[in-house]
């Protein structure tokens, strides 16, 4: 009886494998040692696909900024309502694998996705009107924004020991024990203050901009 082939190995493969490695175990988990392991081969084979551990990286990298939604910027929406929809799904994708962001936050670099990413951001707000250096901002500003509130969680930052905040050292923190069990509820309602809050700039920005021009 045949022995059953072993699943071929692809560079889809590869990248799965490590972005599964990315989001349980962190960067520092992935090797080609380790991968070659997970995959049940042997290491130079990986390197038909990529020469570096950072090429790999990357490539996860690039295979979580293609699931951000880009539809919006495609579909007739108003500049200000795709850039609400687009900052909801980019840091959904973030949150789902939270341990790549540094990567992320190099910048593009070569990315096919992520490039695709900045050209379709940058084209919908020049079409919307604003000046190239501005959209350029925007797309910039969005992207700090929306990185920042994936790599970590503010309510999480706080330990559940009430004895940790001395009112004699910290007036102010008394419930600040309560935050970590509803690290989820603050960190979504801070999100949607800050990108409303950052949205309701813009949008002055821009009324000024049609009043001027």
């Amino acid at each position: 009886m045949a022995r059953p082939r072993k699943p071929l190995l692809s560079t889809d493969r590869i990248v799965e494998t490590a972005r599964a490695l990315v989001d349980t175990e962190g960067l520092a988990a992935v090797s080609t040692r380790r991968l070659a392991a997970e995959l049940g081969v042997s290491g130079p084979s990986l390197y038909n696909h990529f020469r570096t551990k950072d090429e790999i990286l990357e490539a996860v990298a690039d295979s979580v900024s293609a699931q951000v939604d880009l539809s919006m910027f495609e579909d007739g929406r108003e500049w200000r309502t795709a850039l609400h929809d687009w900052a909801v799904s980019y840091r959904t994708a973030l949150r789902e694998h939270p341990n790549i962001v540094p990567v992320l936050a190099h910048g593009p670099g070569r990315r096919p996705a992520a490039l695709h990413l900045a050209d379709a951001v940058y084209g919908a707000m020049v079409r919307a009107g604003w000046p190239p250096a501005q959209a350029t901002s925007i797309g910039a500003l969005m992207r700090y924004f929306i990185m920042g509130s994936a790599l970590g969680s503010f309510a999480g930052g706080f330990v559940d020991d009430a004895g940790a905040y001395d009112p004699a050292d910290y007036p102010h923190l008394q419930q600040a024990h309560l935050l970590a069990e509803q690290q989820e509820k603050i960190d979504e309602r801070a999100f949607g203050t800050g990108l409303t809050a950052l949205l309701d700039g813009l949008a002055q920005q821009y009324e000024r901009l049609s009043r001027d021009g």
